[in-house]
């Protein structure tokens, strides 16, 4: 039964054995759960906001008002998408889509995270590669941009197995230390020419309004 009121949380994507879908309250209890079993090795922080340093249960009270926070300011001028993600039915991790000035910028971003027991299988790049199906045959986006500190090789592999090109370095300091931060950006010829069968979207066409995405005008989204 479609939601009246907010119809994200009828938005699913599918492919490579992988779900995803808009949190509901329920998913960010899961989600806080798996984000307190670890999401990386202690030594490091993938994360500019080094919100997992954070003792339980203040990161998982944390997360919670993060995702409550993106859904309240949702506005296609600003908007923020967290996915759930899951595997057989099981929640493994995040996918997020972003946005600013949607409407004239027509460029996204993404941020993602996966439990500890979940990396290194491939569902980093199926669930990025979900959402970007979304952002440019979905919601008709020109630009897609990505970023991680240098030392996160497994993020980077990703954008460049995705087809993004370098596009600018800067310095962050999570923990009070400079570490160098790369920026990547994906243009829609670039995703095109990579495009792969096997994406499905359901649930989209109420949604394009909210975000300042232009209709599909009822058509289904090519696979």
């Amino acid at each position: 039964m479609a939601h009246r009121y907010w119809p994200f949380f009828d938005l699913r994507i599918r492919t490579d054995g992988l779900e995803l879908s808009v949190s509901t309250d329920d998913d960010l209890v899961e989600l806080a759960a798996l984000a307190a079993q670890g999401v990386h090795p202690p030594e490091v922080m993938p994360f500019a906001m080094p919100w997992t340093d954070r003792p339980s249960p203040v990161l998982e009270r944390g997360l919670l008002q993060w995702h409550w926070r993106c859904r309240a300011e949702l506005s296609p001028e600003r908007w923020a998408l967290d996915f759930v993600v899951r595997r057989g039915g099981v929640v493994v991790g995040t996918q997020g889509l972003s946005a600013e000035s949607y409407p004239l910028l027509r460029t996204v971003q993404t941020g993602s995270w996966l439990g500890s027991r979940y990396q290194r299988q491939g569902i980093g790049t199926g669930m990025r590669r979900a959402v970007l199906h979304l952002a440019f045959a979905g919601l008709g986006a020109e630009a897609a941009t990505s970023a991680a500190f240098a030392d996160n090789i497994a993020s980077e592999r990703v954008s460049g197995r995705l087809g993004y090109d370098l596009n600018g370095v800067e310095w962050k300091a999570p923990r009070g230390a400079p570490l160098e931060f790369r920026r990547f950006r994906l243009t829609r010829a670039s995703w095109e020419a990579r495009r792969t069968a096997g994406v499905e979207i359901e649930g989209l066409e109420p949604c394009l309004v909210l975000l300042g995405a232009p209709p599909t005008g009822g058509q289904p989204l090519a696979p």
